[in-house]
């Protein structure tokens, strides 16, 4: 599985992205109605509980903005911060600080957002079941929004298709199910193999084959417990389908390994983050 890599220059590339949607064509005109001249202090403040995340975007925006600003971090990338924490501090032009501050909270809310809420599901799964991502990413953010499943303490799912085989109902629909499962093993090359099943007749047609994971979609307690129950020997299994917070902590009952949740990353609320001059 590919192995995520947020590098100085990524980060970057990916803020100076963002800058360029913000300031096309002609810059921020209202922040140049202010006195050019003038320096202010501002700190980053959080407005609720939440697990924080993107801190070295948010610096590298006010720094391709002007590198003489000066971000001054006081929490770490994945810590648990309090409502009223102080996250960082900010020195600058003020005109140049206004510019940048909301390409910067955008990266910080939307990455502490996904950190937050997946850290929810973490706790409820317990020590036993580990919640993972799926694919269902923003389309250009999916490095970031992994990097935030991370910072929650959840766990990456493939990263992309070439991963893993992944035979999923779709695929199921359109041929026979141990056909696809003996073709994957003949093309792994070192890849792991998941299968997804829907019902306990399908598990049951696919036992004794040579895969590495059974992931158990849409399936109500009873029958997920009896899957688990009939495959945990041989198989890594994990379920998936219409997880929330309120199903998560039965659902990791059954004995199940891992537990995928998309709302983790798609639906993630935004954590509530302020600049306040000082």
């Amino acid at each position: 599985m590919s192995k995520i890599k947020l590098s100085e220059n990524f980060i970057k590339n990916t803020v100076k992205l963002a800058l360029n949607e913000d300031l096309y064509p002609s810059g921020d005109i209202t922040s140049n109605l202010i006195q050019n001249n003038k320096t202010i202090k501002v700190k980053l403040i959080s407005n609720q509980k939440a697990i924080i995340g993107g801190l070295l975007f948010a610096k590298h925006t006010f720094a391709l903005i002007d590198n003489k600003i000066k971000f001054n971090i006081f929490k770490k990338d994945g810590s648990l911060i309090k409502k009223n924490s102080l996250v960082a501090t900010i020195q600058g032009n003020a005109q140049n600080i206004l510019i940048a501050e909301r390409v910067a909270l955008n990266f910080l809310s939307h990455i502490s957002g996904i950190a937050t809420k997946t850290n929810q599901f973490v706790k409820l799964a317990g020590k036993q079941c580990k919640i993972c991502c799926t694919r269902k990413t923003i389309p250009n953010l999916r490095v970031i929004q992994k990097y935030a499943v991370k910072l929650g303490g959840g766990i990456n799912h493939r990263f992309n298709l070439s991963d893993e085989f992944l035979i999923k109902d779709n695929h199921i629909a359109n041929s026979d199910i141990k056909k696809l499962v003996l073709l994957a093993i003949k093309k792994k090359r070192k890849r792991k193999i998941t299968v997804e099943v829907d019902n306990l007749k399908q598990l049951k047609k696919i036992m004794g084959l040579k895969f590495n994971t059974v992931l158990f979609d849409n399936m109500n307690i009873k029958n997920l417990k009896e899957g688990v129950k009939i495959a945990k020997k041989y198989y890594e299994t994990e379920a998936s389908g219409n997880v929330s917070l309120k199903k998560v902590k039965l659902i990791a009952s059954t004995g199940v390994n891992r537990i995928s949740v998309g709302s983790i990353t798609h639906s993630a609320i935004a954590v509530d983050l302020s600049l306040i001059h000082i």
